[in-house]
């Protein structure tokens, strides 16, 4: 490629918010320079495919766009990486960042700036992308252009005379962003080295009929069908099938050169084998080295925060949701599972997930596209338990603990949360990261109104309804972000809840000690409600090891023995009665209490 054409590249990403008109603003960028012909614009956002995507109004799958666009008489290429927005998805958006020049940081002028917008900035800024702020959403009545501009100066030190305004429904503005796009992002840097090629993998997906593609980003040579490439981290040689760009459907091309962003067709079986923020490599020289060959920084295997067990509510589906789980995950390598069954609820899977929107994407899927109906247990985190010799191991639930006399502490994993909040919202914020075991760290004024407030808090300890109840003691206004810090060593205990006598594996749960006894209070009279009488008495317990912290019992259903009798002394009424005791005793010995499958469900499902 010579020196003009590599100069007229531009590369850049979208990030924001969600629901601040990421989406709509591409599908205005690709209507304005007819990538798509009108006509065959849809309705809603052309770049978002899943129709979950277009009913929740977020991107989950980032996906790319090769837009051509005249200025001043010159041609260019415009690569477009629409990025998710949640922060489940924040390793995707960090692969995108690396595969860019320059970001539109895209802020509702109605909402202002939120928690995840400014944490995908400050990545932007590290990975020294040019940043175009772009307020969107100007013909709104509640929309204050003023008050926002001067956030984003005040917050990220840009000046109010770079913020472009736009609304991305109306079409409004939609050109200048393109034409400050090619003034203000610089093009690929020039590479000297062009018989080494190297390309970043910002994303990978498997198509039916041509395997595993790789989304790529051209660092440096070029490649072309036919080439043997390598894949510098799972350590695998490919040949190219295929390779070319998105318009945004795959456009093959005869070769992808430097700068660019493309497809490249592997001919691998699960995404797993192309994993996210790997390399591709290929050099001229006849002698291949490849521990010579250096790889692109960034790379990392991504990790399951949040577990849960997947079962189906009729036995016979469990092949079927195994099927459909492989399925899934040779689109999704972030997705993992294992076999597991319970007493309670039969054969089913243990999974890891990003986090909860993951998890809810991931059931809906297997709801939606394959017919099953599905019970999912109350998500937990991951744990490290530490033996006493010092092995580490890496647990995902409560039965993979090794036997206390060998256990010696868990370690837990701990997030830093930043919370964006209006200012009178602080003391209500504090006080319920107080109750969630976090640790206040740091306060800051992005302006009169709104303040950052940063904590250290554990990742159980807001997996689950945090983020409801943060919205409902602030009254909506609360945004948040959160990151992993580290694994840390607390004062965890299992808690076991024990029927009759007899532990029940599927309920136990691990928890910091000082929340144990009202965690087992409040699984035992649940219970108590949900299991029906038998005809002894039954003792519901929660216990930490051999210590009973909490109980509640389930009286015996008493058949009234005492009705056949009349008149007469009282001694045969007391003989009656005390027969009848002494066989709920032996009974008691031998009897059997069968828990019922909605009772399971019922505590062991999460709750909606």
């Amino acid at each position: 490629m010579n020196k003009k054409s590599v100069q007229n590249i531009r590369n850049f990403c979208i990030i924001a918010h969600i629901d601040h008109g990421k989406s709509t603003l591409a599908d205005r960028f690709i209507e304005v320079t007819k990538t798509v012909e009108k006509r065959d614009m849809k309705h809603g956002q052309l770049l978002d495919t899943m129709d979950i995507e277009q009913e929740r109004g977020i991107t989950i799958k980032l996906q790319p766009v090769r837009m051509d666009w005249e200025q001043d008489g010159e041609n260019y290429i415009l690569n477009l990486i629409d990025t998710p927005g949640h922060v489940d998805f924040s390793y995707e958006v960090s692969r995108s960042l690396a595969a860019c020049e320059g970001a539109l940081l895209v802020i509702d002028a109605s909402q202002g700036i939120q928690a995840q917008t400014l944490a995908n900035c400050y990545m932007a800024i590290e990975n020294n992308l040019e940043i175009i702020p772009v307020l969107n959403k100007i013909d709104l009545p509640s929309a204050d252009v003023e008050k926002v501009s001067a956030e984003i100066e005040s917050t990220l030190g840009i000046p109010k005379e770079e913020i472009l305004t736009v609304s991305a429904k109306d079409g409004t503005n939609v050109e200048e962003v393109l034409a400050a796009i090619i003034e203000r992002v610089p093009p690929p840097k020039e590479t000297t080295n062009i018989d080494e090629f190297k390309a970043l993998i910002f994303d990978s997906v498997y198509d039916p009929y041509k395997g595993v593609v790789a989304y790529v980003r051209v660092m440096s040579g070029g490649i072309k069908k036919g080439d043997k490439v390598h894949l510098l981290h799972t350590k695998k040689e490919i040949e190219v099938m295929e390779c070319g760009y998105f318009k945004p459907q795959y456009k093959p091309s005869p070769e992808l050169k430097p700068g660019e962003v493309g497809y490249i067709v592997t001919g691998l079986k699960t995404v797993a084998e192309a994993r996210v923020g790997d390399t591709i490599w290929k050099t001229g020289l006849e002698k291949v080295d490849l521990t010579a060959a250096k790889a692109l920084e960034g790379y990392a295997v991504v990790k399951p925060y949040v577990f849960a067990g997947i079962f189906c509510v009729d036995g016979d589906d469990f092949p079927v949701l195994r099927d459909a789980l492989e399925k899934l995950q040779i689109n999704d390598s972030a997705l993992s599972f294992e076999a597991e069954q319970s007493g309670a609820l039969g054969f089913g899977f243990r999974c890891g997930f990003l986090g909860m929107l993951h998890l809810e994407i991931v059931q809906e899927r297997l709801e939606r596209e394959y017919n099953l109906n599905l019970v999912v247990t109350s998500p937990s985190v991951s744990y490290i338990a530490v033996e006493s010799t010092g092995k580490e191991t890496f647990i995902s639930s409560p039965a993979q603990l090794p036997d206390p006399a060998r256990l010696m502490a868990i370690k837990e994993p701990w997030m830093k949360l930043e919370i964006l909040v209006p200012k009178d919202f602080v003391g209500v914020v504090m006080k319920l990261i107080q109750e969630r075991r976090g640790q206040n760290k740091d306060m800051q004024y992005i302006d009169q109104d709104r303040v950052i407030l940063t904590f250290e808090i554990p990742l159980a300890s807001i997996v689950v309804d945090f983020y409801d109840v943060l919205k409902s003691v602030t009254s909506g206004y609360a945004s948040m972000n959160y990151d992993f810090l580290d694994y840390r060593e607390e004062d965890l205990v299992k808690l076991d809840t024990m029927v009759a006598g007899t532990v029940v594996e599927a309920l136990s749960v691990i928890v910091h000690r000082k929340d144990s006894y009202y965690i087992g209070c409040a699984i035992v009279k649940k219970l108590k409600k949900l299991i029906p009488k038998s005809q002894f008495e039954v003792a519901l317990q929660s216990a930490i090891g051999s210590k009973i912290i909490a109980r509640e019992t389930i009286s015996a259903l008493r058949k009234d023995v005492t009705a056949k009798l009349y008149g007469g002394d009282r001694t045969r009424k007391d003989k009656l009665l005390k027969k009848q005791k002494a066989g709920k005793k032996r009974m008691k010995k031998v009897g059997n209490v069968e828990i019922p499958q909605e009772a399971f469900m019922s505590i062991l499902k999460r709750d909606d």
